[in-house]
């Protein structure tokens, strides 16, 4: 999250150009005020009822909280999921706070547990930063993925979010460099630690791994030009941006996405049934 910081026009591998330049102001803060009425539609709806979602037969799910968010915040679409006959693994996190390299290699061992004892390749879900790191794992391990879901994941420019966003990350890094356990340092920016996850962020994404995207025009915290990565089939939807993983449209479009993955991952074991 620190690695643009004091150098936001470096330009990523893959994208030449200075994505912050081309951004226009996104919508204010204030914007995010919906969420409740996010939340008490979405209860009311087919979708988070279960109506017209297929069951997904045990499909494995992890799921990675956005910045400063830890694994409750998806503890609404978890229990969705769960209900909806998916099989979900949390990110072990409580912000979303730690040096990105460190999280990664966590998020990396965790993601082997839940694909050895599936026995499947997984799908995951972030949000925000969390889609950072699903991004990076599809990239490192398309063994184990079989897609994922992005939330309002500002993955071409981290640092496209409004001041108080910001504000967050300087905070949480000053308390790592004076010695707080559990977040960023400003040596996380340049420093080699987090070298393999950035790299694994701006290399191609892999054939064969579904990457969807979704992103509102009304975010109210990252500029949603910053989701709309050339690798994925990016989807429009009306939301807020905390709001993403409590909301109806969001979740329609997910069971559709986890859905195409179960789908692709069938098509994949047919030539091998048809073998053996």
């Amino acid at each position: 999250m620190l690695r643009q910081i004091g150098s936001e026009s470096r330009s990523r591998q893959g994208y030449g150009m200075n994505l912050s330049t081309l951004f226009p102001p996104h919508p204010p803060v204030w914007a995010e005020s919906r969420l409740g009425l996010e939340a008490a539609l979405l209860v009311r709806s087919r979708v988070f009822r279960g109506i017209g979602v297929e069951d997904a037969g045990g499909q494995p799910v992890l799921l990675v909280p956005g910045f400063l968010a830890g694994d409750n915040s998806l503890g609404v679409m978890t229990g969705w999921l769960r209900r909806t006959g998916h099989r979900t693994k949390s990110a072990g996190m409580r912000f979303n706070v730690d040096c990105s390299g460190d999280a990664f290699e966590r998020l990396e061992r965790r993601l082997e547990c839940v694909a050895e004892s599936s026995g499947r390749r997984v799908a995951l879900i972030g949000q925000s930063r969390g889609g950072t790191f699903t991004r990076a794992l599809a990239v490192r391990r398309p063994d184990l993925v079989s897609g994922i879901v992005n939330l309002g994941s500002p993955v071409l420019n981290p640092l496209a979010a409004n001041v108080f966003v910001k504000a967050g990350i300087l905070m949480v890094g000053a308390l790592g460099s004076l010695g707080a356990p559990g977040f960023f340092t400003y040596r996380c920016r340049d420093g080699e630690c987090c070298d393999p996850f950035w790299q694994a962020v701006a290399d191609p994404f892999p054939e064969g791994v579904e990457y969807v995207s979704l992103y509102s025009r009304s975010d109210g915290v990252v500029d949603y030009h910053a989701c709309l990565d050339p690798a994925a089939r990016c989807v429009e939807i009306n939301s807020t941006h905390v709001g993403m993983s409590l909301n109806a449209w969001a979740y329609r479009r997910i069971a559709g996405a986890l859905a195409e993955f179960r789908r692709g991952e069938q098509d994949r074991a047919e030539p091998a049934r048809a073998a053996a």
